[in-house]
């Protein structure tokens, strides 16, 4: 008799990790810590399971996913908003730990095709560094918001002093990670190759490399849906509505548009392409220069190619 395939879902927590299988019902709760990985890694095989599933959780789901990698078992790390529309679909109206994680059981079965992910550890400074950056950089243009409209000359010093301060640390932490790149070889190497390209600075060159590992291993559509700058079809009948992106990787996505509007003037190839362009709405151009810069980063890194030699189709 065929054994049944079978597959699980986590719930992730801060504290606990809620475990279902699919086809079958059965159900665990662990601790999300040492003792809980190993008691769920000897349940998990002892069910025969193929691939486990879960969600994004604010970096709680990062030690079980290296502890399911290093005791050779695939997972996958699932798209959330698309397990909720799921559940939807399966009339799940129930919300607890345990309906999630058997709502995320079934919708990894549904998953076969999808690659298993592996966390990369050594990217995990790199992108500390950059999300530290990210948030230093939003505290920055609050700043630079609340003074357009602030009167108060004591309140401006004061904004002015703690914009100063954050630009610092910002320019500290650009360091920082020039450092990390330039201590491996691998990383210097591709940080050279993106940056062949007009438009690329350090910034964004270490944004791909720490965000986007994925970067020359996927057609070119598929990474730019994976960044979120791919248009998507509103149609139905003879009805043709406009494109939309969505979804992504917004981290990404906010350095590539300050890449795109710097490539518009100093890259001949985006130049022209933003010329053919004329006469969209503007985020339309420049969302679509965000699209070809990254379809041409993506095709270097997978051809082995800097820009000069790079294919000007991508």
């Amino acid at each position: 008799m065929a054994q049944t395939v079978m597959y699980a879902g986590i719930d992730v927590s801060k504290a606990y990790l809620d475990v279902s299988l699919f086809p079958r019902l059965d159900t665990l709760r662990v601790s999300n810590d040492a003792p809980g990985f190993g008691e769920l890694i000897a349940w998990l095989r002892r069910h025969n399971v193929v691939r486990i599933g879960l969600e994004p959780s604010g970096g709680y789901e990062e030690e079980v996913m290296d502890a399911l990698n290093d005791a050779s078992l695939e997972v996958i790390r699932l798209n959330a908003r698309s397990v909720k529309l799921f559940g939807k679909s399966v009339g799940q109206l129930a919300k607890n730990d345990k309906a999630d994680a058997r709502t995320i059981a079934r919708f990894t079965a549904l998953q076969a095709d999808k690659a298993a992910t592996k966390r990369r550890r050594d990217l995990a400074p790199l992108v500390e560094c950059l999300k530290h950056r990210a948030h230093y950089r939003d505290w920055i243009m609050d700043c630079e918001n609340r003074l357009e409209h602030m009167k108060s000359p004591e309140f401006r010093a004061e904004l002015k002093a703690e914009r100063k301060r954050l630009q610092q640390r910002v320019a500290e932490l650009d360091r920082q990670i020039a450092k990390f790149v330039a201590a491996h070889e691998d990383w210097r190497a591709l940080a050279e190759r993106l940056r062949s390209l007009p438009g690329v600075g350090p910034v964004l060159s270490s944004t791909l490399i720490g965000l986007l590992p994925e970067l020359g291993s996927l057609p070119r559509r598929s990474v730019a849906a994976l960044v979120g700058v791919a248009p998507f079809d509103r149609d139905s009948g003879k009805q043709r509505g406009e494109r939309h992106i969505y979804g992504g990787r917004a981290a990404i996505r906010s350095v590539l548009y300050m890449a795109a509007l710097r490539a518009i003037r100093c890259n001949p190839q985006i130049a022209a392409f933003a010329v053919r362009l004329k006469g969209k709405k503007p985020k339309v151009i420049i969302t679509a220069c965000m699209r070809k810069l990254l379809v041409t980063l993506n095709a270097m890194v997978r051809d082995g190619t800097d820009w000069r030699r790079a294919n000007a189709t991508a």
